[in-house]
């Protein structure tokens, strides 16, 4: 005889909305389980074995689902019949008895019941067929709601981080959208909460009786960055390489991809479909980045990717006056000017002792490190009036350099050296990061390109003497049109 598991449902929360049928099968059948007796009427079932430790031992909810059917039908199989006690409906948010309804192990037995929706409809006043609702998985919203625009009703909202998921995956909402959060439907402490789109993770603690109710959107749930989001999250819990991963550990790799970036950008060409599709590929790396350290955020409890998108919206907002505000800004240096004054406005605001290098990124590429010291220094007066205060400082540090060759304050000398062209690269309006990086990329190919003339002549560049090596520079450099002195 095939083994037997008889599935009911516990209602919604209120004992007198545990069908007869369920009542009876509970007394009839001996052996018998619960998902969970986080439930109201959990203690209706006697003597049950729960699955809350699992829920406990289990990385995902995956995992929680396949650990309940196997272990039904192990005690099946030894009992030839078990019961399995649902919260709500057996037929309504149940993975776990969908996959035992697929396994040809065993015979499952669905006993119906009362659900919360027929709460939920009572509490917010509509006929869900009428209306045409739609229900949905709260940890799949971003996915399976996309293109929505409502109505929306969202279950399994358990916690915050699933509800700041939920307002994340509705990118162009307003945040005045009305939704009503709809919390312990039936129970005594039954609350229906009107609030709005951007107060939904703010309002109330929720729990697995809670649910939100999303009458309408003025546009479409979107679809994109909340896949991306979930993406990232389900390899969390998922892949080995992830899991091993902090916010420390990433730091390399957010360096790497930003770099990355940089190139895609520099070769951009906006007739070539294949730079355009590179740049695209490389923001998405970047993006990746942001998501992973959010993900992170997440299960520390510390924030969510929807307060990092907050943060940096409300933080532009709040630097652009003249965009919201009544501020006036006739031109990019008076935008710069007003960033600065509101940036030393919030340091103060934080109590952050003031200094005029605070915000200056210490892990920054030296050279840029370098050029904002002394651009925030400058605007307090410490500067040369002219380009031949710097310039002169170069042949000075230069001369210091050479006394100290071989000695330990070569360093600091090169240093000053270095430190003192970035100073000239400023006065001159030149990016040294980017002179620098023409100066290296041309170097590059003059080394392949004298590499290539040397091979081609049968010549070792490591062998050949150095009046040869520098006619095959020069050589090279013709070929390039480099230009300039050698060197």
């Amino acid at each position: 005889m095939t083994p037997r598991v008889v599935v009911v449902g516990l209602g919604p929360g209120d004992p007198g909305l545990v069908t007869a049928a369920a009542t009876a099968e509970i007394a009839r059948v001996q052996v018998r389980f619960v998902r969970t007796v986080r439930h109201p009427t959990a203690g209706l079932v006697p003597s049950a074995t729960s699955f809350d430790g699992l829920y406990e031992r289990s990385a995902t909810f995956d995992e929680v689902y396949a650990g309940i059917v196997e272990a039904l039908v192990a005690a099946a199989r030894d009992h030839g019949e078990v019961l399995y006690a649902v919260p709500g409906s057996p037929l309504v948010l149940e993975d776990a008895v969908d996959r035992l309804r697929r396994d040809p192990r065993v015979a499952t037995a669905i006993v119906p019941a009362v659900s919360f929706l027929d709460l939920a409809w009572r509490a917010i006043g509509v006929d869900p067929v009428t209306a045409g609702v739609r229900l949905v998985d709260g940890h799949r919203f971003e996915v399976d709601a996309a293109g929505e625009r409502g109505p929306l009703l969202v279950a399994q909202v358990h916690d915050r981080d699933v509800l700041s998921r939920v307002k994340l995956a509705h990118e162009d909402a307003a945040g005045d959208e009305p939704v009503a959060i709809l919390h312990h439907l039936g129970l005594p402490d039954e609350r229906v909460i009107h609030t709005t789109w951007s107060e939904i993770d703010r309002t109330i603690e929720p729990d697995h009786l809670t649910a939100i109710w999303i009458p309408r959107l003025a546009a479409p749930v979107a679809g994109e960055m909340a896949r991306l989001h979930s993406l990232a999250r389900t390899l969390r819990e998922r892949c080995p390489w992830d899991r091993e991963q902090t916010h420390g550990s990433l730091v390399r790799y957010l360096v790497e991809e930003a770099y990355e970036l940089v190139d895609a950008l520099h070769a951009l060409d906006p007739d070539d479909p294949a730079t355009v599709d590179a740049l695209v590929g490389e923001l998405g790396d970047v993006l990746y980045q942001v998501e992973f350290h959010s993900v992170l955020g997440e299960e520390a409890g510390l924030f969510t990717v929807a307060d990092v998108a907050r943060t940096v919206h409300d933080k532009l907002v709040r630097r652009h006056p003249h965009v919201f505000g009544g501020a006036d800004a006739a031109t990019a240096g008076d935008v710069e000017v007003a960033w600065e004054r509101i940036k030393r406005d919030e340091r103060r605001d934080r109590g952050e002792a003031p200094s005029p290098f605070a915000g200056v990124a210490g892990a920054a590429p030296a050279l840029s490190f370098a050029e904002k010291l002394q651009q925030r220094a400058s605007s307090r007066g410490f500067d040369w009036r002219s380009t031949d205060g710097p310039l002169d400082a170069i042949a000075d540090e230069l001369a210091e350099l050479r006394r100290a060759a071989g000695t330990s304050d070569a360093g600091d000398e090169l240093g000053d050296v270095l430190f003192s062209a970035v100073n000239a690269a400023r006065h001159l309006g030149i990016d040294p990061e980017a002179a620098l990086r023409r100066a290296a990329n041309r170097f590059r190919d003059r080394v392949e390109r004298t590499i290539a003339l040397a091979e081609a002549r049968g010549l070792d560049t490591a062998a050949v003497a150095q009046e040869a090596l520098d006619a095959l520079w020069r050589e090279a450099k013709a070929d390039l049109r480099g230009g300039g002195t050698d060197g």
